[in-house]
């Protein structure tokens, strides 16, 4: 009996249960359309603020599932800064990633683009600007040689390491990349949804890279996801949920690997974990719900400028506490048209006044409004 999947005659002539797998995919694609449904009733600048929310998050935990911690606001400030959105006061991003952003938006925002070797070799070349692993140099833009040994996931300590996983030998590359590619341009009747599992799956089992496998891989699911909804706007991230179940992340894809070709337990999992991820969404869009409901609310109060753009930041989570003076200084206002501001928003009932007085007295959103 051959160790792996890829070692099977049969392989990759994946199987499973269609009928068995109908109502749990129904559910997660039932769901999958609620939360667009409901993204899309929302104004065009809460969109964009969701959508540079996800991705910044999906950016993140994919990175930060192999051990790559990258900065938030560099993040963000790059994906904002591609999308044309506002990155007023967040820093430049350094290359690393640059690089890592380029191929997330590109798999997402031209999802219907034909994947080809090319443009894996680009993202990967993005994931490595340097031509280095850590400390380790490796083939940037290139599948792996394995001039150093079979391509292997192991773990353990140097003299004690368990080898969870062998791939295809780099001989075979060719001849498995062309049949991966082909099958995920053809035209067929596999459910996008479940064809980002079924792609998942195939493309970390051949590893065709010295590293950067795992990112390219949700790379990859995450552009057939924006293909089962026709959009680039993406509002869930399931990078950050495997995050969350990295372990058995891992052991599905490890078990998955050493048994035979029918992978519906694979793809039960990968709903699963879809679905979750939809939980996830709720509480990471929450403020973007809030703020919604809080602008359908008060959509006709009488607010100026200045007064809209303090509540958003309030909304937003305010750092520190909102003062005469800070409000007269991010509005480039007088502190006499600071205070005719706030004393408009508390008698309105947006604003309330904290405890304390004289210079230190702060303003807050109204009690209500935060339930």
């Amino acid at each position: 009996m051959p160790d792996y999947i890829h070692q099977l005659s049969a392989w990759p002539e994946f199987t499973w249960d269609q009928h068995g797998l109908s109502r749990q995919l129904s559910a997660v694609r039932h769901r999958q359309g609620r939360l667009i449904g409901r993204m899309q009733a929302l104004g065009f600048a809460l969109r964009e603020e969701a959508v540079l929310q996800t991705l910044t998050d999906d950016v993140l935990k994919s990175s930060e599932i192999e051990g790559d911690i990258l900065d938030k606001d560099e993040v963000r400030s790059s994906i904002a800064r591609r999308l044309g959105m506002e990155a007023a006061g967040l820093p430049p991003a350094d290359r690393h990633v640059e690089g890592v952003v380029e191929m997330m938006l590109d798999a997402t925002q031209k999802f219907n683009d034909p994947l080809t070797a090319e443009r894996l070799l680009a993202w990967h070349a993005s994931l490595f600007p340097t031509g280095r692993s850590g400390m380790r140099k490796i083939a940037v833009g290139a599948w792996r040689d394995d001039q150093s040994g079979p391509m292997q996931v192991v773990s353990g300590a140097e003299g004690r390491e368990r080898v969870h996983y062998e791939a295809p030998p780099a001989t075979k590359l060719e001849g498995e990349m062309k049949a991966f590619l082909d099958w995920f341009n053809r035209k067929d009747d596999i459910d996008p949804v479940l064809k980002a599992a079924l792609a998942h799956l195939w493309f970390v089992t051949i590893h065709p890279f010295d590293d950067g496998n795992g990112r390219i891989a949700r790379a990859i699911a995450d552009m057939l996801l924006a293909r089962s909804e026709n959009s680039p706007q993406r509002f869930y991230s399931m990078s950050a949920q495997i995050r969350l179940e990295r372990k058995a992340y891992y052991d599905m894809l490890e078990s998955t690997q050493k048994r035979d070709l029918d992978v519906t337990p694979w793809i039960e999992w990968f709903l699963g974990c879809l679905d979750r991820a939809f939980d996830g969404a709720e509480q990471t869009l929450a403020i973007v719900f809030r703020k919604a409901e809080f602008w359908r609310k008060h959509s006709a109060a009488p607010l100026n400028a200045r007064q809209r753009d303090i509540l958003n930041r309030l909304l937003d989570g305010f750092d520190g506490k909102l003062t005469s003076s800070k409000w007269a200084t991010i509005e480039k206002c007088s502190p006499d048209t600071a205070l005719r501001d706030i004393a408009g928003l508390v008698g309105s009932g947006l604003l309330r006044k904290n405890e304390g007085g004289g210079r230190s007295t702060s303003y807050s959103l109204a009690e209500d409004l935060r339930e």
